[in-house]
């Protein structure tokens, strides 16, 4: 096997590891979490025109959607070894959202602008009449996270290695 390939192996291993890491700690703040938060409220605004629900949802949506869009972008490029180390970065968005979702109830994340801003999760459930399922919507959400991130790790790892055919572009 080649050094490059070892090297993306190593580098496949380790966002595993930091990412399974989050996975185990992700109601604490995180590194990666400061550049979510402006994706999450660049959302907001984004979705603003949509509508009050759109506006509301914006900001978790756009946290899925902006490490979605590079996924898609690197595998239109013919780059998976690039397009699955950026699933990591979206299943770790999904735990992300589910930590929110899961404090609909509770409220107890500190938000920003504090008590006086509306709690994204609490209004949405609300809305849709679900907030009595808070538990299983941010169960829901965290295990898709989880199972991105299984696939991230198994994909990393299969498109660092050598490949026989022509097919050598990840």
């Amino acid at each position: 096997m080649t050094n490059k390939a070892w090297i993306k192996i190593i580098v496949a291993l380790l966002a595993a590891g930091y990412f399974f890491y989050y996975a185990t700690t992700p109601a604490d703040w995180h590194f990666i979490d400061n550049v979510n938060l402006i994706i999450h409220e660049a959302g907001h605004w984004i979705f603003w025109p949509f509508g009050e629900f759109m506006h509301v949802l914006g900001g978790s949506l756009t946290q899925i959607l902006v490490p979605l869009m590079f996924v898609v972008y690197f595998y239109i490029q013919g780059q998976k070894y690039s397009a699955s180390l950026t699933l990591f970065w979206l299943g770790q968005n999904f735990l992300n959202v589910s930590v929110y979702a899961g404090d609909a109830v509770k409220m107890q994340l500190p938000l920003l602008g504090g008590d006086n801003v509306v709690h994204d999760w609490n209004w949405l459930l609300i809305y849709l009449g679900q907030l009595h399922n808070t538990n299983e919507v941010a169960g829901g959400i965290k295990a898709l996270g989880i199972i991105i991130l299984l696939l991230a790790t198994v994909l990393s790892i299969y498109f660092s290695l050598p490949k026989k055919d022509n097919d050598q572009k990840h």
